[in-house]
């Protein structure tokens, strides 16, 4: 355990413990040396679940600044609430302490400002947990991506559509659901936009320009509530679309969905000038690879028809380095997602280098929430994205490369 990275956990409900199922299964790589939370309930549960996998007995705090002080802590995990975990990570990284946030929107730019101004004046780097970055799909299109398979971006699609309508039921007062009932907000961004924002060099070459977001009417979350006896109104449009112009001439369109019924989706397109993924279709075309017929119509003229690959047909040639390794040795949450997310993070930690999802990439992602809700609030009038570095994303400095890295593929 010489090597281990010693982690401090603010924050210990339901999240916590899926990621302390995944750490439990990177054995060596990381010790929990200390836990917080106001809760002393479930303080005293972690800490059980803890002693059950034979893992020395952490350090417990009810004051999280108390824990970031903690010598014997080299980073925190903060899968705390959306109104907190920003808070906490500007005050770790204070303390010179490495901030692993749980994903989310921001309530207000000013948080984020606050956020990056942490992480630069530290030098400490601060990295959202978006497992889906390390999607097995989206790391194959990224792949495909910078081999030059889709020629020059055009045009991409992303966003979280999951039936979430249970938040209604029986009056939850969970944070999630009060955020639902009183904003109207693309309130959960980053799973699709993550990978997305990689893939089109977003903060180093590219940036996020502007947005315009629009909000359907809301009945889904109500009916739901009003079908448990437990009535209320949600603000939140059962559909939030957002728009997204990027520097570089590429438009981003977001859907947020998650109070009728359907089937779960990130719903990813990438599009080129040679090619296309579609999640939802599970395929993929590429000019001069997928299948391309000509037909003739009733009256006898010709026309051209193309047709999916399936994905998995590109596996075997394009799949990434870091799923070559791990394809056949998962281990962890959400597929694996969860524990290349958690490595990538404590490799950065026990080598002291910049995380592959760093703090611009934080403030970038969630600040679609804080001004898409204020583009619906405006009627749908555009709104301008902050530029988080500076004029830095213009001509970043080096890349640091290593096999966890997100803006190019190292082998």
């Amino acid at each position: 355990m010489s090597n281990a990275v010693k982690i401090g956990i603010i924050g210990l409900g339901a999240r916590t413990e899926t990621l302390l199922a995944t750490m439990f299964a990177l054995k060596g790589e990381v010790i929990v040396t200390a836990v917080c939370d106001f809760n002393q309930a479930r303080i005293e549960k972690i800490l059980n679940i803890i002693a059950a996998h034979d893992c020395p007995k952490p350090a417990a705090y009810t004051d999280y600044r108390q824990l970031i002080q903690d010598p014997n802590v080299d980073a925190v995990l903060v899968p705390t609430s959306w109104n907190s975990h920003l808070q906490i990570a500007e005050a770790a990284m204070n303390a010179g302490k490495y901030a692993g946030i749980e994903v989310g929107g921001a309530s207000s730019i000013d948080e984020l400002w606050h956020l990056v101004h942490a992480a630069e004046s530290t030098g400490v780097s601060c990295m959202m947990l978006e497992n889906c970055c390390y999607g097995r799909e989206e790391l194959m299109v990224l792949n495909m991506v910078r081999k030059g398979m889709f020629g020059e971006l055009i045009y991409c699609e992303c966003g979280y559509e999951h039936d979430l309508s249970e938040m209604a039921w029986n009056g939850s007062r969970s944070e999630r659901a009060l955020h639902n009932q009183f904003r109207n907000a693309d309130l959960y961004p980053t799973h699709g936009l993550g990978p997305i924002s990689k893939i089109l060099r977003i903060n180093r070459g590219n940036r996020f320009l502007s947005l315009t977001s629009t909000a359907t009417k809301g009945r889904g979350f109500d009916l739901a509530a009003e079908a448990s006896g437990a009535p209320r109104h949600f603000n939140i449009g059962d559909i939030v679309t957002t728009v997204i112009k990027c520097a570089n001439g590429e438009c981003i369109t977001l859907t947020h969905g998650i109070s009728l019924p359907r089937p779960y989706s990130r719903d990813c397109r990438v599009q080129g000038t040679k090619g296309i993924w579609l999640e939802n279709a599970k395929g993929i075309y590429v000019e001069g690879m997928s299948p391309k017929y000509e037909k003739l119509d009733v009256a006898g003229n010709p026309y051209t028809t193309h047709e999916w690959d399936p994905q998995d047909k590109y596996y075997e040639e394009y799949d990434h380095p870091i799923w070559k390794e791990f394809r056949n040795n998962q281990v962890g949450g959400h597929g694996g997602m969860d524990a290349l997310a958690l490595r990538a993070f404590f490799d950065a930690v026990r080598n002291r280098t910049v995380t592959p999802i760093d703090v611009y990439d934080c403030a970038a992602w969630m600040a679609v929430t804080a001004l898409s809700e204020q583009s619906i609030a405006l009627g749908s009038a555009p709104v301008a994205f902050p530029d988080f570095t500076n004029g830095k994303w213009i001509d970043r400095e080096p890349l640091f490369r290593n096999k966890w890295c997100l803006d190019e593929v190292c082998e």
